[in-house]
């Protein structure tokens, strides 16, 4: 089993002081001396490699030579699993020779039992690099995510502090017998929710009695796009490091802050709260490399609203916090903050950092004991799978294979295949192995240039060979009525299957009737939606007949309606994205001058927010009936959240959002962030809304103001306008966040009116019977 990819690692640190008992083994297990390098292989006759990450590599006596990229480079070892604890390895030990005071990840990759197939990661920092060759020898204990250490199945070397210079790593091994951490190393176990460790002074702060207190969350570390697309933290409030940082990398309800320089700073604000009398200080935990230091900052207001806002700042140092690589809980209570009104606390403000850190949930905690908040488990509402099934027929078309991976350029078929730019794909021995960390990326393969009619197909199934992971959807693509791939939108649509529910450990079988697309005009097939950085191994994909005997095929889910253009003829919608709430009344104003209804896809949590005044301005345009539809709480890649729960967390507080400022409203309309479609949100998306029919409303016309907007050429927006409307498309995404992209507004008015073609909303241009009357 090949390891996970990841081009952002997270949750890192040095290693545990835990010591392994010898109990079985008698020497070390070489895993790697590179004398296979040629081959792919290591000592194990597993693979190992960078899947050519790298900008160059090769392997010398004992080591591998490498310089890795500015972003995404790694190196990986792969090897039969192994229980190290019971077989009594405590350690690993590898050489290392990196720029002087660089660091890297180390990510080990375990199983649930050496039968399992799915790994999980777990990570860890290496530092103190000398700019010399060094022999480092860890202990194998100490990982993040409580890793199962009697199922070690890989190793991967990424994040690279410094690149485009030379690197080699070697003589991979793990160590028999007992393998001491650093000195003094001390650790909460990763279960406590009780501090133990003093701090500097303590003041009694009683906790009321009359109710139970329980610690006031300020952030989970919930969602990447929570965090640093929409600036908010669990509490509501604004939370960044204005663009000061090198990296900020959510993961697990953790956060790594990576810092540019001593100048880069992150904070999180509370919003004029009061503590006093229930809350005696903050506790987080923490997991930085040894010698960390950075400094805390307490601010509060002089009165609440006003602009008079204190400050005392203590170190790591005064706060007598100190690191060794492992996650601990700290805390400080307030008293250390000399002068501190804890009746309008203002925010917290990290700042001076000399490394990463990596921080877990932060809450105020109750009277004088430090006590820890716990991220509760999330559980879908509503059961992923329903048991049906359905009857496997017999079909009567003729078999025929699509692709067998025998060329980089062709399918079996001689059309073409190929994956989208950033995906790794590796050929090999008709095979090819799909590796990706964007969920909005795809393996594409045709069944013909232009049209392919597959309705003496509909009876059959689409038979894909596979191994590792199932963890993504297969697509059917629907041509354009003119089969012509320079006319928008190409794909004209596409219907969505998620491959677990339709697969066992080797095969995945879909009858081609559950694609709900238009069969006279397909194109062909893509593997797309990754939610899982394990590889997925392609042997084969084919249309076959009939299933094999005991197969048992799931019902058909609902996936709603996935459009990309208006059905009504001569019509055309401008559909806008959430943007920066400071210019939401201009574009209402613009929009009203220009007596046009348009629709907006609106985010759910910054609606919310009083201070973005959001609400206010849409409840007026839905006044003056544009439409208001929905686009997630916090804007992620809805495909790419790790389960369904996440998923559904994300549709119910959007539509309660939606809900609770529109008295009571709801919408079928929504549009995926970033336009990130798989089987899973939409599949989702039916059973949160209750129809199975929903709208997936994607664009045929797209100003890139994500390109252009904030560059010295921001009319080429109005390029890519034009260029679009003249190929044919009539549905429009844009967003209003800079000011160069809300002055051309006018002018995509004036030019869409040009085209003779009628302006109105995605529900009337969807010609949907519970649209509004055209006026």
């Amino acid at each position: 089993m090949l390891p996970d990819r990841r081009l952002v690692t997270g949750l890192a640190g040095l290693l545990a002081a835990t010591q392994v008992r010898a109990q079985q083994c008698t020497s070390d297990l070489v895993i790697d001396d590179f004398s296979k390098w040629t081959a792919g292989t290591n000592n194990q006759d597993y693979l190992n490699g960078d899947d050519s990450t790298m900008t160059s590599i090769a392997a010398s006596a004992g080591q591998v030579i490498f310089i890795p990229k500015a972003d995404g480079s790694y190196f990986y070892e792969s090897f039969p699993c192994v229980q190290a604890q019971t077989r009594g390895y405590g350690g690993l030990r590898f050489t290392i020779q990196g720029p002087a005071g660089s660091q890297v990840s180390l990510e080990l990759q375990t199983t649930t039992s050496c039968n399992a197939t799915d790994h999980t990661s777990s990570y860890n920092i290496v530092t103190g690099l000398t700019g010399q060759l060094q022999t480092l020898t860890l202990p194998l204990l100490g990982f993040d995510n409580n890793p199962n250490y009697d199922a070690i199945v890989g190793l991967v070397w990424s994040e690279f502090s410094k690149t485009n210079v030379q690197w080699s790593i070697g003589n991979i091994t793990l160590v028999c017998g007992a393998v001491a951490g650093p000195t003094g190393a001390t650790s909460l176990p990763p279960t406590s929710t009780t501090a133990t460790r003093q701090t500097t002074i303590i003041t009694t702060i009683p906790t009321p009695t009359s109710t139970v207190c329980t610690n006031l969350l300020i952030d989970d570390w919930e969602s990447q796009s929570r965090l640093t697309f929409l600036g908010y933290n669990s509490m509501g409030q604004s939370s960044s490091d204005d663009g000061t940082m090198a990296s900020i990398v959510v993961n697990s309800h953790r956060v790594m802050l990576t810092p540019k320089d001593t100048d880069s700073y992150f904070y999180s604000q509370f919003g004029c709260l009061a503590t006093q009398n229930k809350y005696g200080g903050i506790s987080l935990r923490i997991r930085a490399a040894r010698g960390t230091t950075f400094a805390v900052t307490m601010a509060w207001f002089d009165q609440c609203g006003s602009n008079n806002i204190k400050t005392f700042t203590q170190t790591t140092a005064q706060l007598k916090w100190t690191f060794d690589g492992t996650e601990r809980l700290y805390w400080f209570p307030f008293s250390v903050f000399t002068g501190i009104d804890t009746t309008k606390l203002d925010l917290i403000y990290f700042s001076n950092f000399n490394a990463a850190v990596i921080l877990g949930p932060m809450s105020f905690y109750c009277g004088t004991t430090a006590t820890e908040y716990v991220v509760p488990a999330v559980v879908a509402t509503t059961a992923r799978t329903p048991q049906a099934t359905v009857s496997t027929p017999v079909s009567q078309a003729k078999a025929f294979v699509i692709d067998n991976f025998a060329s980089k350029d062709t399918n079996s078929l001689g059309e073409w295949h190929g994956g989208d730019d950033g995906m790794t794909v590796t050929f090999g021995n008709n095979m090819i192995t799909i590796r990706t960390n964007d969920s909005d990326l795809g393996w594409n393969t045709q069944l013909a240039q232009k049209c392919a009619d597959m309705r003496s197909y509909s009876g059959a199934y689409l038979h894909i060979a596979y191994s590792g992971s199932n963890k993504f959807t297969v697509a059917m693509q629907q041509h354009n009525a003119q089969c012509n791939e320079t006319i928008k939108p190409f794909p004209e649509t596409w219907d969505s299957l998620e491959a677990a529910r339709y697969a066992s450990a080797t095969d995945i079988y879909m009858p081609i009737n559950h694609f709900n697309i238009n069969l006279t005009r397909t194109i062909g097939f893509n593997l797309k939606g990754f939610y899982s950085q394990e590889p997925t191994y392609v042997t084969k994909i084919e249309i076959v007949d009939k299933v094999p005997a005991g197969w048992v095929t799931p019902s058909k889910l609902p996936s709603g309606k996935l459009v990309f253009s208006c059905t009504r003829p001569n019509s055309f919608a401008f559909a806008i994205d959430d943007g920066e709430p400071k210019y939401a009344q201009r574009v209402m104003d613009i929009v009203k001058q220009a007596n046009i209804p348009v629709t907006f896809f609106t985010v759910g949590m910054p609606l919310l927010d009083p201070s973005t005044n959001l609400s206010k301005v849409y409840k007026e345009m839905a006044l003056r009936g544009h439409q208001i539809a929905l686009h997630s709480y916090t804007h992620p890649k809805m495909e790419g959240l790790p389960d369904v729960a996440s998923i559904d967390w994300e549709y119910n507080n959007d539509i309660g959002a939606v809900k609770q400022v529109f008295a009571g409203m709801t919408s079928n309309y929504f549009r995926p962030p970033f336009g990130t479609e798989g089987a899973r949100m939409r599949q989702r998306l039916a059973q949160s809304l209750g129809t199975p029919n929903p709208y997936i409303v994607g664009w045929s016309i797209d100003i890139e103001d994500w390109i252009w907007a904030e560059t010295t050429t921001p009319n080429k927006q109005l390029d890519a306008f034009k260029r679009d409307v003249a190929m044919g498309g009539n549905l429009m995404v844009m967003h209003y966040l800079h000011e160069s992209t809300v002055k051309l507004i006018p002018e995509f008015i004036k030019i869409a009116k040009a085209t003779g073609k009628r302006l109105m909303r995605v529900d009337q241009c969807m010609e949907d019977p519970n649209a509004p009357p055209l006026t």
